[in-house]
This record gives structure tokens, C-alpha cells and sequence, in this order.
């Protein structure tokens, strides 16, 4: 019963990205949010954010008037920081990993999974759905590939250059749970948040300018970067750079590319180099 939520929402995340099989996520998300709050994961206080999602998707759908739509998009950013940054109560997120060090002289990590950053990638896939554009298989993964290949080895080389990370190969025992949480929960929401609604959004509404594009994937990466800024200018830059590498996997392989270069560099992160980063260039 302790796992049920867990195994719900990490099937529920893969299943939002089909439109045909809508109700299944929407069940298995109800199932895993229902043992959450059978376990204590979830208390009371969270029917308040959760219900703020429900008005907000009702406030953006196309037959409203255009104030309300603006109205509930508002709504749903609001929703979105404080859910990211874990500002709303009623979220006990169970912690599953560490205090513990990945390389030498790293700074400890600590993982939790997280029960409100994940809704803010579910709302999105299941209420907008031009958050995700239709490619092909093929192009995903060539687009998703390259921009992670490229932005890995720009990414990382810079930062092994500035001192943030080193060279420290390992595969530690929670491994698996790190991969799952990483690829079906954090990339996943990051994504949909920042390529999929702020890079998506943006190029709908400069789609009529001739740099519209490159706008819509400077602004959304610079914003992701902006996000990291709790590590310091180092990781504003880093994620900054990333954001570029991630927004043309998603402008030419939609939104699964954008995961896939997004999952493919903390992979390599975590099993390659110090994870998160060196305990020197935190400042300790």
C-alpha cells in the first residue's frame, strides 16, 4: 500500500502523452493521489490547490471569453511556482534518498518523491494539448538524441572547466529509484513547464514575427536558468545553455525530445560525474 501511489503516478506520466487512453491517466492519477491521502502522503489542505487546478483548466479551455482564459492562465502559473517551489501546503513528500554523497567531495543529496511539482506536468498534458506537438517517432528521438549529445558534452565540459563537477563514475544502490523519479516525474513536469507551455505559448503568440522562434526558445531558457539560480550564476548560466539545447529538441521533436535531451544529461550527471556538485563550488 506504501508503494500504490508510486506505482500509479509513475504509470499514469507515460500515459498522458496519448490522447486515446486520456481516462486511464486521469484514473491512475485519482488511484495514486487516493492512497497518497490513504497513507498520510497527502493531507486536506491540498484540496485547495487541487481544486484551484480544476477551476483553472475550466477558465483556459478555447470556448471561454478571452479574459477569463487570461484569468485562469494566470491561475495556473501561480499554481505552478508555488507547486515547484513546494510553497502550498498538504504535500507530505516522502524523502527516499540520502543525505548522501554521489563522488567524492560532493555535496550531500536528497531525494524526494514529490506528490505537487508532477501536477503542473499533468495539468498541462491533459488540459492544453498543443503543449505536446505531433512528431514522429523517428524525429523525437533524432532530434532528442542529438540535442542531448551536444548539450551534454557543452553542459558538463563547462562545468568540470568551473569546478562545479569531476569525473566520478557509480552506480549507487538507489539508482533505479533516482531514474524513474528523474525521467516520469521531474523532466517530465520541467518540460512541459518550460518547453511545452512558456516556449510553446510564446512561439503561438510570436508565430507572426520573423524571430519568433528563436524568441519563444531564448526566453524559456533563460527563464529555466533563472530557476536554478539557488546554485548560484554558475548553474543560471549552465541551465541556460541546457535550455537552448532542450528547446530545439522540442522545436523539431516535440515534446518527448525535449524529456529525452532533459533525462539524457542528469543521467549522465548522476552515473558520470559528482552529483550534484562538488561541496568547493557551493561554497562550503
Amino acid at each position: 500500500m506504501i508503494a500504490l501511489p508510486w506505482v500509479a503516478i509513475f504509470l499514469a506520466a507515460p500515459t498522458t502523452y496519448f490522447p486515446a487512453v486520456r481516462r486511464l491517466s486521469l484514473g491512475l492519477l485519482a488511484l495514486g493521489y487516493a492512497a497518497a491521502l490513504a497513507n498520510g502522503q497527502l493531507g486536506l489542505p491540498a484540496a485547495i490547490p487541487l481544486a484551484l487546478l480544476v477551476l483553472a483548466a475550466h477558465a483556459v479551455q478555447p470556448d471561454r471569453k478571452p479574459h477569463v482564459r487570461r484569468i485562469g492562465h494566470l491561475l495556473f502559473i501561480a499554481l505552478a511556482v508555488g507547486l515547484s517551489l513546494h510553497w502550498l501546503p498538504g504535500f507530505h513528500n516522502p524523502r527516499v534518498i540520502g543525505p548522501a554523497q554521489f563522488g567524492p567531495g560532493a555535496v550531500p543529496f536528497t531525494m524526494h518523491l514529490n506528490l505537487d511539482k508532477p501536477l503542473i506536468g499533468f495539468w498541462l498534458l491533459l488540459v492544453l494539448p498543443w503543449v505536446r506537438p505531433r512528431y514522429g517517432l523517428r524525429t523525437s528521438l533524432l532530434a532528442g538524441t542529438g540535442a542531448w549529445l551536444v548539450t551534454t558534452a557543452t553542459c558538463l565540459a563547462a562545468a568540470t572547466a568551473l569546478g562545479i563537477v569531476a569525473w566520478a563514475p557509480k552506480w549507487p544502490a538507489a539508482s533505479w529509484l533516482w531514474l524513474l523519479n528523474n525521467l516520469l516525474l521531474v523532466t517530465f513536469a520541467e518540460e512541459a513547464l518550460f518547453r511545452g507551455y512558456l516556449q510553446g505559448g510564446m512561439s503561438r503568440l510570436l508565430k507572426s514575427q520573423p524571430c519568433g522562434e528563436v524568441l519563444a526558445i531564448g526566453a524559456a531558457a533563460a527563464l529555466f536558468g533563472l530557476a536554478h539560480i539557488a546554485g548560484g550564476w554558475q548553474w543560471v548560466a549552465l541551465a541556460s545553455i541546457a535550455g537552448v539545447g532542450y528547446g530545439l529538441a522540442y522545436r523539431f521533436g516535440g515534446l518527448q525530445a525535449a524529456v529525452l535531451a532533459h533525462f539524457g544529461l542528469n543521467a549522465t550527471h548522476f552515473f558520470l560525474f559528482t552529483y550534484p556538485m562538488l561541496q568547493r563550488a557551493g561554497g562550503q
